[in-house]
């Protein structure tokens, strides 16, 4: 069995010449292709960003051209498809972070605000001018609906640009500008693939910024995650959720996008339908379709306003207490006070701060290896393989090759 046994060697890139990934080689139980992904997030985040903050790399060129269309109040796009789609809302999030924080202030609904679309509806929508940045999220650059967003964009005279693993793709060769991860996510069930344009958006910030991010405090925040309490908590959460019918994630704010990631990962990687829902939305309507055989998972990390968002979130932890549901969630330490342990009877994970890195990277960056971690223990306790997302069975391969 091809084990990796160094966690901190670097991954390896994409194949030269390009092509795209097949599926990961079987394994008859962990450590899963997807087990080692996560076990080598910490050291090859600081690969990343120390790559990605130098000057004239690709992060540099992006921040420019970001800069460049806020000045000039032009629109700009971040789009993706699946883990993707997630990675480009993050990126959004944490563009919109680093822009207040420079000399590049942006109001929801005017030209120069980031704004996420996902990469099929942005492909259809005739709205994508000269005026406009579009910036595609694509973990091997070979994904046909982000590509052709890639292509329409270039067409229609916009300045594109792509963070993906490799400029030599197919959706490198649309674009003016390629910020390039480098390391290629090596299970089908991505875990790198969602961290790495995370990364490549908090060295796009520290760029627009010029503040200097922590390298460090970004690895530590990874690898909180991996320590020995924070495994424990994990495989007792997933032992908590193992035999429920389905899952319901609920997220505000920075964490919608972690949240979305939590109910695909759960689902291509445990085979267990989810679905994520907005902490204020879950309240309206949706309560009434949950019941004892639903689990619950409440990520809440994000730091700003956390005194509304703490209260909000207690009322929905009571609400589904009372239906006897139990509810787990992801906390930012600043939560673990607030929101009582009762609530979460589930179980807890709970998220370091972390000094010198921005506040909606930090928070996208502390949750990524507890709700990666949680998928994986959940397919152990299911008893399921997560690395080929089901692709491994002759009627789900036949399903995906049915959609084209």
């Amino acid at each position: 069995m091809d084990v990796r046994t160094d966690p901190t060697a670097p991954l390896p890139p994409a194949p030269d010449p390009w092509a795209g990934s097949e599926m990961p080689s079987r394994r008859d139980g962990p450590p899963f292709h997807m087990t080692e992904m996560i076990e080598a997030e910490p050291a090859m985040a600081a690969r990343i960003l120390r790559r990605l903050v130098a000057p004239g790399s690709g992060a540099a060129r992006a921040a420019a051209a970001i800069r460049e269309a806020a000045q000039r109040g032009r629109p700009i796009l971040v789009t993706g498809c699946g883990t993707s789609e997630h990675g480009a809302l993050a990126v959004t999030e944490i563009l919109r972070e680093a822009m207040r924080a420079s000399d590049l202030p942006w109001r929801l609904g005017q030209s120069g605000a980031p704004v996420s679309v996902q990469a099929f509806e942005a492909a259809l929508d005739d709205g994508l001018g000269e005026d406009s940045l579009v910036i595609g999220i694509s973990h091997e650059g070979g994904t046909w609906a982000t590509n052709l967003v890639l292509e329409r964009a270039k067409d229609a005279g916009a300045r594109v640009a792509l963070i993906t693993c490799s400029d030599r793709s197919p959706g490198a060769a649309e674009a003016d500008i390629v910020v390039a991860t480098d390391e290629q996510d090596q299970s089908w069930c991505h875990t790198v693939g969602y961290l790495s344009p995370i990364l490549a958006a908090a060295a796009i910030g520290d760029h627009l910024t010029g503040v200097g991010i922590d390298v460090g405090g970004a690895e530590a925040l990874l690898a909180a995650g991996l320590a020995k309490a924070a495994i424990d908590a994990t495989e007792g959460l997933a032992r908590a959720l193992a035999g429920i019918d389905r899952l319901i994630v609920v997220g505000s704010g920075v964490d919608r996008p972690a949240a979305r990631e939590l109910v695909l990962k759960v689902e291509e990687g445990a085979h267990l339908a989810a679905a994520m829902r907005d902490l204020e939305t879950f309240l309206h309507g949706h309560l009434a379709g949950v019941d004892r055989g639903t689990g619950f998972v409440l990520v809440l990390t994000d730091a700003s306003r956390p005194e509304e968002r703490a209260a909000r979130a207690t009322g929905v932890l009571r609400a589904v207490a009372e239906l006897g549901i139990q509810a787990g969630a992801i906390l930012g330490a600043g939560y673990a006070d607030r929101v009582p342990a009762a609530l979460t009877p589930a179980g807890r994970l709970v998220v370091p701060s972390a000094g010198g890195v921005p506040a909606a990277a930090a928070s996208l960056i502390g949750s990524a290896v507890p709700l990666q971690l949680l998928t994986e223990r959940l397919a152990r306790a299911r008893g399921i393989n997560p690395d080929p997302i089901r692709r491994d069975d002759p009627a789900y391969l036949r399903a995906a090759d049915a959609a084209g």
